[in-house]
């Protein structure tokens, strides 16, 4: 290994990426002979690392050395760390002969005592992993807990056999990760993915897909693992589309079935088209015939019509219908805020569309107030047989968050929304 220097004064620590920056297992250290001055003047061995938690990774304050047999413990602070060596770690001279007790500090974490051995769980509270070792940074004189290693690598380390190593060490991130701290500490041996289903449920699409983007694939699955079927529709279709090929790749058919049940036509389309042929099939599957026969149609085609790529999800009412009965009809029936952005005025029977409502002033008018007295008229839309790049065009030129798509006769058929067409030909030129 390495040896670690501390030089003194704090400078900020580096990314990871950092070229001075070294690597270091907590099983490692474990057990290794404390020594001041000289390798013959040992006052102990390291019975545990102290960090104190913090962001965006907490940091070594010191050293604990147990001794047993009934002595005192002694806390050796970082500041008097001088270097980390294989055979020894070599601290300052105790003033007195000893170091002083530890004494446990609120937001103080041990490493041996509250993370080694302990079970992962993920949300659900399904058991993921066992932590087998901790990934430290050394740098400058500091030290950073990184990850948790939850590899089979990891459990030989721990018991001594790190030579028979074999394969990738498997780590997850810190920012993941929730440790017990050591005034919690009870009963329980296990520890939490961080991110709570709430604050993920809160979280928008694009930024779960960027967080996604750029952690390790353990951790990409240990997050996407944790979302609802809705949230993970989401990420998905923001996502890069080597992401996408990932996450696919890992889901298991129901759960696959589940998340494609909430993703658009358009947005089904675009994510099958940057899937290996094989998982591309695998996922038509798992859809019903009607949907799957669309897709097939999108994928197959270069030009794509508005109408391969409508949905069914708006709500469309007759003018007449007053303000207090269209509130009713939405906050009795559950719909996607999105569905329910515009109020289309068609005519019964025939369904032509003839104005169109916004949700916003519908909600500041009247309870009394007719839809008509409130519609604009015409009606921008596009026809079913405009091409993708007309629907963008439109998009672009008007800004609305949904068109609706007629026939020849002006029949409203179904909506297109902007983020299925716009996101859309994005994630094509990504591929």
């Amino acid at each position: 290994m390495t040896a670690i220097t501390n030089h003194g004064p704090k400078a900020p620590f580096p990314p990871p990426a950092a070229k001075d920056a070294v690597g270091v297992y907590f099983s490692d250290l474990l057990k290794r002979p404390i020594c001041t001055g000289k390798i013959k003047d040992r006052i102990g061995r390291l019975s545990d690392l102290v960090f104190r938690l913090g962001e965006p990774y907490p940091e070594a304050v010191g050293i604990y050395i147990e001794h047993g047999w009934g002595k005192p413990t002694e806390f050796v602070a970082w500041d008097k760390v001088q270097r980390i060596e294989d055979d020894a770690i070599f601290v300052a001279r105790p003033e007195g002969g000893h170091y002083p007790p530890f004494v446990d500090q609120p937001g103080w974490l041990l490493i041996d005592e509250h993370l080694m051995g302990r079970t992962i769980f993920d949300m659900d509270g399904r058991r993921i992993e066992v932590v087998n070792d901790v990934h430290l940074l050394a740098s400058k004189g500091r030290m950073l807990l990184v990850h948790v290693d939850v590899s089979f690598n990891g459990f030989l380390r721990k018991w001594g056999l790190g030579r028979l190593s074999r394969g990738k060490d498997r780590f997850i991130s810190w920012r993941y990760v929730q440790p017990l701290s050591r005034e919690d500490v009870g009963t329980t041996d296990a520890v939490t993915l961080s991110v709570t289903r709430s604050q993920l449920r809160d979280l928008p699409g694009e930024d779960l897909a960027d967080a996604l983007e750029q952690v390790s694939h353990e951790e990409q699955q240990a997050i996407f693992s944790a979302l609802d079927t809705e949230k993970a529709a989401e990420a998905l279709v923001e996502a890069e589309p080597r992401a996408q090929r990932q996450l696919i790749a890992n889901l298991r058919r129901e759960r696959a079935r589940m998340i494609l049940s909430e993703m658009s036509i358009p947005q089904l389309a675009d994510l099958l088209s940057v899937l290996p042929h094989e998982d591309q099939v695998k996922m038509l599957a798992l859809l019903p015939a009607t949907e799957a026969e669309r897709i097939k149609a999108i994928l197959s085609e270069r030009e794509v019509t508005a109408r391969a790529l409508l949905s069914s999800d708006y709500v469309a009412m007759p003018k007449e219908t007053a303000v207090d009965q269209v509130l009713q009809q939405i906050r009795a029936a559950y719909r996607e805020h999105e569905a329910i952005s515009y109020i289309y005025i068609v005519v019964p029977d025939t369904h032509l569309l003839v104005g169109v409502v916004d949700l916003r002033d519908v909600v500041l008018a009247a309870d009394t107030v007719a839809l008509g007295e409130l519609m604009a008229s015409p009606v921008v839309a596009a026809q079913e047989d405009d091409m993708r790049e007309d629907l963008a065009e439109l998009f672009a030129k008007y800004h609305y968050r949904m068109l609706p798509v007629v026939d020849a006769r002006d029949r409203l058929l179904g909506v297109i929304r902007y983020k299925d067409i716009m996101s859309g030909l994005t994630t094509r030129a990504k591929a």
